[in-house]
């Protein structure tokens, strides 16, 4: 079993920064997919971006690609740096791992088998 815990939510201007963090317990992740989705009102929860620290991979939404950046520096704690928000942005955010796998979809929330209980961001 995974423990995920997220902080670093808020409410922030547009044009403004947030840094989202989960901290993972209860296994190691060094074999996991680390991602971040996200659901804002009246919508799906999407993926927004996935690290594998394995092999240092990335994935990102293309709404979000060239603002958000995710990292996974220490191993336990994995990042997202929220630069140059827009309203849009506004939702919940939430932490999940998933185990690697050969057919893995690393920003499908289907995939994904141990998730935080997410952290509001909101953008004016």
């Amino acid at each position: 079993q995974v423990q995920l815990v997220e902080s670093g939510g808020g409410s922030v201007q547009a044009g403004g920064s947030l840094r989202l963090s989960c901290a993972a317990s209860g296994h190691s992740i060094s074999r996991y997919y680390m991602g971040w989705f996200r659901q804002g009102p009246g919508k799906e929860r999407e993926g927004v971006a996935a690290i594998f620290a394995g092999d240092g991979h990335t994935e990102y939404a293309d709404s979000v690609k060239g603002r958000f950046t995710v990292s996974q520096p220490g191993g336990t704690t994995v990042y997202l740096q929220m630069n140059n928000l827009k309203p849009e942005d506004t939702a919940i955010y939430y932490c999940a791992a998933a185990p690697l796998w050969p057919g893995i979809q690393a920003l499908s929330v289907n995939d994904y088998n141990y998730w935080g209980q997410g952290t509001q961001v909101t953008v004016s």
